[in-house]
């Protein structure tokens, strides 16, 4: 499925054109961390939502996926857009098709990359008071502002 939105991009949400490589590059720069082209097919593929904006030179500026059961719980995660993107409104976009495709479910979560708290805040997102969670590399969620000390 692809449509066109108010901005001039092509968004698709269907992973038969995309090209991980270049969405390794897309989550570098925007910066979300270096995820390997094969980890970020995984992981979308795995995901029941995600959707991807292209400009008109078909270039990917942006991707995110929802992680979702089909009834409780979606979890919007990897929004990614590229620093020439960013304050464009492609992220907004992004996150409402998301939550759009998840509005079925009784709730829908995510967690924010340090310091972006207020962009979710305005699109309807409440701080969790009671989320807990285990990462593989502890230290460096701490680190990163992701998890706080125990």
């Amino acid at each position: 499925m692809s449509t066109a939105a108010r901005d001039g991009l092509a968004w698709s949400n269907t992973t038969a054109e995309v090209d991980w490589q270049e969405m390794e590059t897309l989550y570098r720069l925007a910066p979300l961390g270096n995820k390997s082209a094969a980890h970020l097919r995984t992981v979308f593929e795995n995901s029941r939502y995600k959707w991807f904006a292209r400009d008109a030179a078909r270039r990917l500026v942006a991707a995110g996926r929802a992680l979702a059961d089909g009834a409780d719980c979606s979890y919007i995660c990897d929004v990614a857009v590229l620093p020439s993107h960013q304050g464009t409104g492609v992220g907004n976009d992004m996150v409402s098709r998301l939550v759009h495709d998840s509005r079925e479910h009784k709730k829908i979560i995510l967690y924010s990359v340090p310091g972006k708290e207020g962009f979710y805040r305005k699109l309807g997102f409440l701080r969790l008071l009671t989320a807990m969670a285990i990462f593989q590399d502890r230290e460096a969620a701490i680190a990163r502002g992701h998890l706080g000390e125990a």
